[in-house]
């Protein structure tokens, strides 16, 4: 009980001195020490800003449905189709220098022809038009929810990426001073709940010959996979 009482406090201690620009009550807020006493073994060699995630996400939203060394994974909480926080931080300087440790998904169309412009918007944004979603990687809730606020204003016509980057140093700038404002908040649109996926259509290079044989090839893999796993002549 004392090694997990001392290793709380000396996450308090890292979250009021990170040299991260976050400095905003929200982040502080995640780490109170009454209620979250994870010990070294919980997340071993894990990043500052990644413990300081996963104990905001286990505050709001409660434990993980999934974890391993390298991850923690929630699933349809609030606003969010997935979330995970990854034990590794990566390095992003926009708006000013922080590290991406939270990754958030929704179910959200994206035409191809924006798929540039949110590239522009922000590179911790990512859509995949297959699977239908698109996602934030920050190291805040909040941050997310301002990234994929104005992610959407840019597929609907609605900003700029000068615009929507302006919006968002803006933002930041105003939560760091106290401010709380609405994008940063939640997400402002209503999210869709699945029914955006896109399939896409098979090449017409593609003859049923060819559909045939790749499902050989596909059953003569599982063949040898099962094999190999259960030592079948």
């Amino acid at each position: 009980m004392k090694t997990k009482i001392i290793y709380a406090i000396a996450i308090a201690v890292i979250a009021v001195t990170a040299t991260s620009f976050y400095s905003s009550s929200e982040q502080l807020q995640a780490i109170q020490i009454e209620k979250y006493t994870a010990t070294s073994d919980d997340m071993e060699g894990w990043s500052d800003a990644s413990k300081m995630a996963v104990m905001s996400m286990k505050k709001k939203y409660g434990e993980p449905v999934e974890k391993n060394s390298e991850m923690m994974m929630w699933k349809k909480t609030g606003q969010w189709k997935q979330t995970v926080v990854y034990a590794q931080e990566f390095d992003h300087d926009f708006p000013l220098p922080h590290t991406d440790v939270m990754q958030q998904w929704i179910d959200h169309e994206v035409p191809p022809k924006k798929f540039t412009e949110l590239a522009n918007f922000d590179g911790s944004v990512v859509a995949n038009r297959t699977n239908g979603v698109i996602s934030a990687r920050c190291d805040l809730e909040g941050a997310n929810f301002l990234a994929i606020n104005l992610a959407h204003d840019i597929i609907e016509g609605n900003k700029s990426v000068e615009n929507a980057r302006e919006f968002y140093a803006t933002a930041m700038k105003e939560m760091i001073n106290g401010g709380k404002p609405d994008y940063i908040q939640k997400l402002q649109f209503d999210v869709s709940s699945g029914n955006t996926a896109f399939t896409d259509e098979p090449s017409p290079m593609i003859t049923e010959e060819d559909m045939m044989k790749a499902k050989e090839m596909k059953d003569m893999m599982k063949k040898d996979m099962i094999n190999k796993n259960y030592g079948k002549k």
